[in-house]
């Protein structure tokens, strides 16, 4: 097919059935070459061809903060995306990190040889992409490899419970490397009870969290996106804080006793008890 390729005004969007849903594929009018993914009408992903640091989605922007300040500037990471999407973050650390090694880690085998056709990675991008489920994935990364572990796994718009528990933080923990960094994509609503318990899981495996999201979605006013920074060292606060307000959609960064506070006395999840995140109402997509 290779219609995505062209992008921008005039060009169709690419509509495919993958392994999760109905994947479209649909051009952005206002950049020559940059397409939004969705899968049964959600969002997933936005992406410039011509421009892999211009992340579109709020939660994308905050990732980006996070690659931005886990290493300094231009420094190579090892990285592991737990979730591929359009591999919208891994091609932003490959044009901001030249020389980073990257593992992607998708499950759903047609969505990926879509992505693959339709927006090809820069064959000088050293990323590599298994199709396997996160955690089997996550399983076969190296002891203290990655310097970056990302989580953003959604199955019909809901992330998969056996990526929600304590065991699963060990996973990630075994994989990263000391001081390394963990980040996940959180979605919820009122009355909030996932992402409590999510924090309470992070605090009971590292020493240092931070939450980045939207006030009204910490209010439980919206159903939303939060990304859960989290690290057994020192987080960069303050750089993170300042990022967040600045952004077109300002975001608000909760960290240290106001974040315990958060979660109201939730307990952590385990793999026992972990069921998968709540499904947004249909209103979100409209």
């Amino acid at each position: 097919m290779g219609r995505a390729r062209s992008g921008g005004r005039g060009a169709e969007a690419v509509v495919e059935q993958v392994d999760g849903g109905l994947a479209r594929l649909v051009p952005d009018r206002e950049r020559s070459r940059a397409w939004t993914l969705l899968i049964d009408d959600a969002p997933q992903s936005h992406v410039d061809l011509d421009d892999p640091t211009h992340l579109s989605f709020e939660y994308q922007r905050r990732f980006g903060h996070v690659v931005d300040l886990v290493a300094p500037p231009g420094k190579p990471l090892q990285a592991v995306h737990l979730g591929g999407g359009a591999f919208t973050l891994a091609r932003y650390v490959a044009a901001t990190r030249p020389r980073s090694t990257q593992q992607i880690v998708e499950r759903d085998a047609a969505l990926v040889r879509l992505v693959r056709r339709e927006l090809p990675l820069d064959a000088k991008a050293r990323i590599r992409v298994r199709t396997a489920d996160a955690r089997e994935g996550l399983a076969k990364v190296p002891d203290g490899w990655a310097g970056l572990v990302v989580a953003d796994v959604f199955s019909g718009a809901r992330t998969p419970a056996h990526l929600t528990s304590a065991e699963f933080l060990d996973e990630v923990r075994r994989a990263l490397a000391p001081g390394g960094v963990y980040a996940a994509n959180l979605a919820d609503g009122s009355p909030l009870a996932h992402l409590r318990g999510q924090i309470a899981t992070a605090a009971a495996r590292f020493a240092e969290l931070a939450l980045i999201a939207d006030p009204a979605v910490l209010r439980g006013k919206r159903f939303g996106n939060a990304v859960l920074v989290a690290s057994d060292a020192p987080l960069p606060i303050a750089e993170l804080t300042r990022r967040a307000a600045s952004d077109p959609q300002s975001g608000r960064v909760q960290h240290g006793r106001e974040l315990l506070d958060f979660t109201g006395g939730a307990a952590p999840v385990t793999d026992l008890a972990a069921v998968a995140s709540p499904a947004p109402p249909a209103s979100v997509f409209r």
